[in-house]
C-alpha cells in the first residue's frame, strides 16, 4: 500500500509542475516574451494544454464567472496540495 501512496504522490507532483508551467507560459504568452508560432513554445503550449484542460473544465463548471480572470490553475495547485497533504498524513495508517 505504501507503494501506491508514493506512486501517487509522485503523480501529483508531475501534475503540479505541468499546472505551474502552465501557469508561466500563460503569463510569458501574454506580455510576449514567448511567441506560440515558434515551433517548440507551440508545441509545449498545446501539449500541456491537452493535458490540463480536462482538469480545469471540471474546476471551471463550478467557479463563479469572475470575467476574464481565470483561477482554475490556483484552485486545482490548492487541491492538488490539499490531497498530497492528506496523503502524506495517512500514508503511515496504511502501512
Amino acid at each position: 500500500m505504501l507503494t501506491i501512496i508514493q506512486a501517487l504522490l509522485l503523480i501529483i507532483g508531475v501534475i503540479r509542475f505541468f499546472v505551474i508551467a502552465h501557469f508561466i507560459m500563460s503569463w510569458l504568452i501574454r506580455f510576449e516574451v514567448l511567441n506560440i508560432r515558434q515551433e517548440f513554445v507551440g508545441q509545449v503550449w498545446y501539449g500541456l494544454e491537452r493535458v490540463l484542460e480536462p482538469i480545469y473544465s471540471r474546476v471551471r463548471r463550478f467557479m463563479p464567472d469572475l470575467g476574464g480572470i481565470d483561477l482554475s490553475p490556483i484552485v486545482v495547485l490548492v487541491g492538488l496540495e490539499i490531497l498530497r497533504i492528506f496523503l502524506i498524513n495517512n500514508m503511515f495508517a496504511f502501512a
